[in-house]
């Protein structure tokens, strides 16, 4: 996941139209549909707090409550620290400061759900600094890596990811949380309830709001060509292969973290090549025997792609003859 789970900018009203209107540049900036981002952002927000409440108290949750709670507390603090230095850079109002309190909750959304991901896809044993780290790189990269697309400067390395795998990276006694944990304590008919949920609110969201359904369904279809491929190529076998598609952390995955919409391409069909992209460095990384494959492929992805506008923007200022 891992944003699963999701990972989406801060409310910032749209620049009325015009020559003359501002281009937002702010930690949120993201120019798909205003209402259906925010609209997006607080169901995920719901549906991933839902999970975790229900998660430590019923699933069976490996880590402690502390957690969750030391990541929230890192999430909100750095959103608003840097939203606090972006806007006086800007000699602007920040944005959180609103006048209504719906506003200010609106705005620590987007940190709100990258701070429980993280801390529900890590496992640190007892240890809380990982899950603080990891965080704290999360929200920050949201500042620290942006480019210019289509106009308008916004981030392009997906939040909660990043944070999941640079920790995974550095610090080799951290693992990612054990697939079991979602159903460990629920069985019968919930063993395929649950699962079902996930996938009906997943796509509900990512078909009304985030409007990335090709990207998903690229992902998906491209997981499954790797893993034949690998079990024709390699001699693998294939039910293995095809195995982590039958786990609720790959869904979590799918549905809401390689799907988050500021760092994916708008147009169906780069999202097609995203998530293909995606799904074949998942490949090669797994014919590489490269652990945590799933965050290290989107990484690596977006990267690329926010290489690629970068190298774009140079390229386009430096003149048409340069080009």
């Amino acid at each position: 996941m891992t944003s699963a789970v999701s990972d989406v900018g801060g409310f910032r009203p749209t620049a009325p139209p015009g020559p003359s209107a501002p281009t937002p540049i702010g930690v949120g900036a993201i120019d798909w549909g205003q209402q259906a981002r925010l609209g997006g952002l607080r169901r995920f927000a719901f549906a991933i707090t839902l999970l975790n409440v229900v998660g430590h108290v019923f699933l069976g949750f490996e880590t402690s409550w502390a957690h969750p709670l030391a990541a929230l507390a890192t999430g909100y603090t750095v959103e608003l620290l840097l939203e606090t230095i972006d806007a006086r850079a800007r000699r602007t109002k920040p944005r959180y400061l609103t006048g209504s309190f719906g506003g200010f909750v609106d705005f620590l959304l987007s940190a709100h759900i990258s701070s429980l991901a993280v801390s529900m896809l890590l496992y640190p044993n007892e240890h809380l600094m990982p899950v603080v780290f990891a965080t704290t790189l999360a929200i920050g990269s949201k500042l620290a890596f942006r480019v210019e697309i289509d106009g308008r400067t916004r981030h392009f390395m997906n939040p909660s990811n990043l944070g999941i795998a640079t920790t995974l990276f550095l610090f080799p006694w951290v693992g990612i949380a054990p697939p079991y944990q979602f159903t460990e304590n629920i069985a019968g008919p919930w063993d395929w309830a649950f699962p079902l949920l996930v996938v009906t609110t997943g796509s509900f969201i990512n078909a009304r709001f985030t409007r990335r359904l090709p990207l998903l369904l690229a992902w998906l279809g491209g997981f499954a060509a790797q893993a034949w491929l690998r079990h024709w190529l390699l001699g693998v076998a294939l039910v293995p292969a095809l195995g982590p598609m039958t786990g609720l952390a790959f869904l979590l995955f799918t549905f809401y973290m390689v799907t988050d919409p500021p760092t994916t391409p708008t147009s169906k069909r780069n999202q097609i090549l995203f998530g293909l992209g995606v799904a074949a460095t998942y490949g090669l990384l797994m014919a590489w025997h490269v652990v945590f494959g799933l965050f290290f492929s989107l990484v690596i992805v977006c990267g690329i792609r926010g290489g690629w506008h970068v190298a774009a923007s140079l390229l386009g200022r430096a003149g048409p003859r340069s080009v």
